[in-house]
């Protein structure tokens, strides 16, 4: 795949690295454009389904989105310019990309459009989504979970199911747990759309 440069990939990670680098000296882009359900709700502002996943916390934050983005995106994106063509798979790739950040946030709108004091940045919804179809392609690879707890990819995914569908409705920390888990289960539905080979291939 060394003639299909993941350039979609490499131009959000750029975006990415830049928005929220400004969002850390300047609260109001924050402000702007973060997902904040309750207002969306009511000014009906659903830009910021998109918009948050350019912006994020702190530097730990974006470094571990980006390296989870470059990780499995720029494969993903490489797959579709192999079986789409170079120009039509960049651009189902960041049709995808949009995509997975509005139905990833579309849960976390619904579950907090009343409640005033929630809002969240990020792009782990979309993130998931990516790695989830990561394993559709490769269930068998070993990844490593904090960098030191090898496991298959097919493990790794139930697990991830698991803990985010826990933590959406048991934790109260901050951390968009809905976004993760619907990102994973439409990234899941979107990989296997795209590539209809896939179900044939669990199938069987």
């Amino acid at each position: 795949m060394n003639d299909h440069y993941p350039v979609i990939t490499i131009s959000l990670m750029i975006t990415i690295g830049i928005v929220s680098l400004m969002g850390f000296t300047n609260y109001s882009i924050i402000n702007q454009y973060k997902h904040y359900p309750y207002y969306e709700w009511r000014e009906k502002s659903y830009y910021r389904w998109i918009s948050c996943t350019f912006l994020h916390g702190n530097y730990m934050h974006l470094f571990l989105n980006l390296f989870v983005l470059w990780q499995f995106g720029s494969l993903i994106e490489q797959i579709y310019m192999v079986k789409f063509g170079f120009w039509q798979g960049a651009l189902v790739y960041l049709a995808l990309y949009f995509a997975l950040a509005v139905l990833s946030s579309i849960p976390t709108f619904y579950k907090h459009r009343e409640n005033s004091d929630y809002a969240s940045i990020g792009a782990s919804g979309v993130i998931s989504g990516l790695l989830f179809i990561f394993i559709l392609y490769f269930p068998t690879t070993m990844l490593s979970v904090f960098f030191f707890l090898p496991m298959p990819a097919w493990v790794f995914a139930f697990l991830y199911l698991g803990f985010s569908w826990y933590a959406s409705s048991k934790r109260q920390d901050g951390i968009d747990h809905e976004a993760h888990f619907y990102g994973a289960v439409f990234g899941l539905i979107a990989g296997l759309a795209l590539d209809p080979q896939l179900v044939s291939k669990y199938l069987n």
